[in-house]
């Protein structure tokens, strides 16, 4: 018999072998009277003492530990000793437990934990933003009646763990969530959240480059390919005619040539592995170079004008400066009708440094202006076959200047023409002197 309970019994036993040794000289009647006395003592005592652990049992936590008496004072103990060891339990699972929690609160993607039933039991922060719900408010409310969306509800139905959901958000049709089921524990769930809004769009994109840079491809090929075709079926050659069969190949395959370089330059800008080295530019020997190949360009259909307001310099790469220059010049000679204006122009604004390409051609429609630096996005398609752009000029701009702490700056009215700013920080500004 374990030692804490040895006390409880030894005075019942000890009262009982003191009766009988009474009863041979007193009789029976005064042992059992003796023996009964005893006894009620001692329940007394046990009385008191679990009264005392009842009230101990009752106060509120750190209460002091009754002064117990007999075997009452070594149960006392153990209660408190096993006490203290559940608390110190109590606080490690607690601790432990908001870890979890924090854990899951910092985690990007959303979080719920769902019970058999479909009700949710908890989400961390991500998770209320991306379904507009509520930890508090909406605890152990069954998912599906705050998600009404057809195929979420199919899909929490059929339980499919293998595959995720890719849907739209309806409070947010620009958000796109990859949504799955993951069972755990006594048939509970976790439904897990991402956010793939961007790779959709990195997807989409994917598909657009692919799309473009194969339609464009394909007319040069057809031209080449078909004037070939006719030279090998044709049993004499007419040399006038395949002259000019022969120009239209070359202007066709310089095309393909420049829409190649143009893809090889916007994947190196692309790719952020190369280091940009830095010099000295010198702007206006520079700007007067690209007046000379906008001349040329342009084969007098224009009156073409530059406008040094500055002196100043750049720290910068020069041939990539030189290369988002002249996709501006060339751009304005290239959409600006014949007869029209074009200003290059280098001055100061504040602390600024800009060099402005402003033209008197048709113009831009606002609604166009923000997506002009996508690559291919042209707003009017036949007009750039004509005029033989790419479609990835302003794009390259644009990786250039965001390599150089710059920006692009496009304003426009249709009928009056457009102005192409390529704005660079003081930091990059160099006085001359």
């Amino acid at each position: 018999m374990s030692s804490l309970w040895w006390p409880l019994f030894w005075p019942p036993v000890l009262a009982a072998m003191l009766a009988l040794l009474v009863w041979p000289l007193f009789g029976p009647v005064v042992a059992l009277e003796l023996f009964a006395v005893f006894l009620l003592v001692l329940l007394l005592h046990h009385a008191v003492n679990l009264r005392a652990l009842a009230n101990w049992l009752l106060a509120p936590p750190g209460a002091e530990v009754p002064d117990g008496s007999g075997a009452w004072r070594e149960v006392f103990n153990v209660i408190y000793q096993s006490g203290r060891v559940q608390s110190s339990s109590q606080h490690h699972l607690s601790a432990a437990l908001e870890r979890f929690q924090r854990a899951a609160e910092a985690i990007p993607d959303g979080i719920f934990m769902l019970n058999e039933d479909g009700q949710i039991e908890w989400c961390n922060p991500v998770a209320e933003t991306q379904f507009d719900v509520s930890n508090q408010r909406d605890h152990l409310q069954r998912i599906a009646y705050l998600v009404r969306q057809a195929q979420f509800t199919d899909y929490l139905s059929a339980q499919n763990y293998a595959e995720p959901l890719v849907m739209k958000s309806l409070r947010n049709p620009d958000l796109t969530l990859s949504i799955q089921l993951v069972p755990f524990g006594d048939r509970q769930k976790l439904l897990l959240s991402r956010d793939i809004t961007q790779l959709e769009r990195v997807e989409t994109m994917r598909r657009d480059f692919i799309a473009n840079v194969s339609h464009e491809l394909r007319t040069p090929l057809t031209v080449v390919g078909g004037f070939l075709e006719s030279f090998e079926d044709a049993e004499q050659i007419n040399m006038e005619q395949s002259r000019r069969h022969f120009q239209l190949m070359l202007d066709q395959t310089r095309r393909m040539q420049g829409l190649v370089d143009d893809l090889l330059t916007l994947s190196r800008l692309e790719s952020n592995q190369e280091k940009m080295s830095e010099e000295v530019v010198d702007v206006c020997a520079l700007l007067q170079i690209l007046h000379k190949e906008a001349l040329s360009l342009s084969d007098g259909r224009h009156r073409l004008n530059l406008e040094l307001d500055a002196d100043c310099k750049l720290l910068g790469n020069v041939r990539d400066l030189h290369s988002a220059f002249g996709n501006l010049v060339s751009n304005a000679v290239r959409y600006t009708p014949e007869g029209g204006e074009i200003v290059l122009r280098w001055a100061l604004k504040g602390a600024e440094a800009r060099f402005c390409v402003q033209d008197s051609g048709i113009g831009i429609e606002p609604q166009y202006i923000s997506r002009l630096t996508e690559r291919f996005y042209r707003v009017d398609r036949g007009r750039s076959r004509e005029t033989g752009g790419t479609g990835l000029g302003l794009s390259i701009v644009k990786h250039i200047l965001t390599r150089h702490q710059g920006r692009l700056e496009i304003s426009s009215e249709p009928g009056k023409g457009s102005l192409f700013c390529a704005c660079f920080p003081a930091r990059r500004v160099i006085e001359a002197g």
